[in-house]
């Protein structure tokens, strides 16, 4: 299944499922048996029924085969959705029951300690590349400990691990902290190629170097616009190591090689039929490229971005691919900075639609000041050269870019780094999903957890589950900048947003806190203090000051927030409810988090401000004196 470019909706499910267990707690004696035979059943639908993105959706361009199959995406989405949703059910409603017979902070702070060790088993499974057996093997073992070896649960865990073994023995199939890689050589032009497929959408050929230029003119193009010498060449997005080699042939005597995918490298490492990576000119640097043109170092003759376009998600944003980042004004101001003088930029790919092409290449007008070189190869496929000297007095350019067509949007910015969004507005795509997902969750709520005005008296509950998860998401987009969209970065965000969480909780049972309303004036500068602190001057500090500021900065409004959340929670009335309403605030906002594709991913602070202030309007009064 082909939804890479919409894991939020399964955190989504997962929010709503956590609050309907905990709401659904005490209201049935049996155990939850439905979870483990969803489970099974989702993975048994997933793997049977694949579903590839339309890359013709209206407003935003997915890089996905050039065929579509299976149900719709608005479609399946809500089921995916679902099924996460009552898969999360079941483990929610025991987790429920430990509220109930613990104290409400005792018990949080378990649930915490148990989040913590989740995010380490997936940072020790991802930088495994454990297959989906070693993952199905986990959950199976997590229903039988949770459940017992009742027949039902056996049985389901039994079909997840046959699946996902199934699925781990696929002809080529390997796994990297992002995708699942397949790879296959064979004899094509007379000559060896590998073809790399991730997520079953054909990625990257690892060819000669040779039979590559002569097949596709966009490979020399960067070469031949270049004025000066190509000694020095960074390379973003090396892969299999193509570009890498083509930049050898081509007289290099220096080549860093940037690559975010682990695997991709490794298998350009062992069958690419040049051994590009075995060549001692070249040193390899598994990171972000973003990230890596913001640190201190070496300049170079030709910066290139090379074919640099994700398939997939940065993990906890709902719009945020790998290489966002990457194709903003700043970042092509920063790639300037790292030229020699006399040095060249370039970028190439298939643009699938002309208006991104153009878009680039203003985005490279911005940053260089003058007018790039715009080479297109092939309309057919909107295939383009975008090059650009730091001197303009020395391009050479075949033919002055013509400029932009009528329409094309405005550069990315770090703000609103959404390349392949045409528009400001939210795609009907999402429109049509979040409004199915809604009102799936009003039904399922109503159903199995029975009348709202249960939760009405947690209402300031809900709106901090709201505004939390917009916080979260801000600080998850904003470290992806600051230090890159790398999978070890995120899984240290979220550990860090955690152990900030738990320290809110120690500090609020063994210590005595200000009142709510103090705590809610300190989380408003705690917010106002991130809204004022660009992320434009954060880069400019050294890794390490910058890391310890980036830290104080949005950690701050996360540990007052929880503060304010352990103090409310510990007086509620009921656990279960409570916390459960909070989990379903937290469903909202991971569906408010769209609305940073109209406002930017700053602007979210602002949108947290304004529920914030909300709830502490809703916030019970404390009893007058009798």
């Amino acid at each position: 299944m082909h939804l890479s470019y919409f894991t939020n909706f399964v955190l989504l499910g997962s929010f709503l499922g956590i609050g309907l267990g905990f709401l659904r707690s005490g209201r049935s004696r049996l155990p939850p048996l439905y979870s483990p035979v969803a489970l099974a059943a989702l993975v048994t639908l997933v793997l049977a029924v694949p579903v590839t993105v339309d890359r013709q959706a209206e407003g935003v361009v997915y890089f996905t085969s050039l065929s579509t199959g299976g149900p719709p995406a608005w479609l399946i989405l809500p089921v995916v959705f679902a099924a996460a949703a009552i898969v999360l059910m079941g483990p929610a409603e025991l987790v429920a029951d430990c509220f109930r017979e613990l104290g409400r902070l005792d018990a949080y702070r378990y649930d915490l300690v148990g989040s913590l060790a989740g995010i380490a088993v997936f940072t020790a499974l991802s930088f495994t590349g454990a297959p989906p057996v070693a993952w199905g093997a986990i959950a199976a073992a997590a229903y039988v400990t949770l459940l017992g070896r009742h027949l039902v649960v056996l049985a389901a865990a039994v079909v997840v691990v046959a699946a996902l073994a199934f699925e781990t023995v696929a002809a080529g199939a390997s796994w990297s902290p992002y995708y699942k890689v397949t790879a296959e050589s064979k004899v094509e032009h007379g000559v060896p190629v590998l073809n790399i497929a991730v997520n079953g959408v054909p990625h990257q050929q690892a060819m000669p170097a040779a039979t590559r230029v002569r097949l596709e003119r966009q490979y020399a193009l960067p070469y031949e616009r270049s004025s000066g010498p190509v000694d020095d060449v960074l390379i973003v997005g090396a892969g299999s190591g193509t570009d890498v080699a083509i930049a050898l042939a081509r007289g290099a005597r220096r080549v860093d090689a940037v690559e975010i995918d682990p695997r991709l490298r490794e298998l350009g490492a062992g069958h690419h039929p040049d051994r590009p990576y075995s060549d001692p000119r070249v040193t390899t640097h598994i990171t972000d490229g973003r990230a890596f043109l913001e640190r201190p170092g070496r300049s170079y003759d030709l910066i290139l971005f090379a074919l640099p376009d994700s398939l997939t998600l940065v993990q906890g944003a709902s719009s945020l691919r790998l290489e966002s980042y990457l194709f903003t004004e700043e970042a092509l101001r920063a790639a300037r900075e790292r030229l020699k003088p006399g040095g060249a930029f370039a970028m190439y790919n298939y643009y699938r639609e002309p208006w991104l092409a153009d878009r680039l290449a203003l985005t490279v007008r911005a940053a260089f000041g003058h007018e790039p070189c715009v080479d297109v190869v092939s309309r057919g496929w909107h295939q383009a050269v975008i090059t650009a000297e730091r001197d303009p007095a020395a391009q050479r350019c075949g033919v002055p870019w013509a400029g932009p067509v009528a329409g094309t949007p405005p550069p990315a910015t770090d703000a609103r780094p959404f390349l392949y969004l045409s528009g400001t507005s939210i795609p009907a795509l999402y429109l049509v999903t979040i409004g199915l997902i809604l009102l799936v969750s009003l039904v399922a709520v109503r159903v199995l957890a029975g009348p709202y005005r249960r939760m009405r008296p947690y209402a300031d509950l809900f709106l901090l589950g709201v505004a939390f998860l917009l916080l979260e998401t801000k600080s998850v987009t904003g470290f992806a900048l600051l230090f890159g969209t790398t999978w070890v970065v995120n899984a240290v965000v979220f550990a860090g947003v955690l152990v900030a969480v738990l320290a809110a909780v120690e500090v609020t049972r063994r210590l005595p806190t200000p009142p709510v309303p103090v705590m809610y004036g300190v989380l408003l500068g705690g917010l106002v203090l991130a809204w004022a602190v660009p992320d434009a001057w954060l880069l400019g500090l050294p890794v390490p000051v910058r890391a310890v500021v980036a830290v104080a900065v949005a950690f701050l409004p996360i540990f007052a927030a929880n503060v304010v959340f352990a103090k409310r929670f510990a007086q509620a009335a009921d656990p279960t409810v409570s916390f459960g309403a909070n989990l379903l605030g937290a469903m909202v906002g991971g569906c408010l988090e769209y609305l940073a594709l109209v406002v930017g991913y700053p602007a979210l602070l602002a949108v947290a401000a304004l529920l914030y202030l909300g709830a502490l309007a809703l916030s019970p009064r404390p009893a007058a004196p009798g």
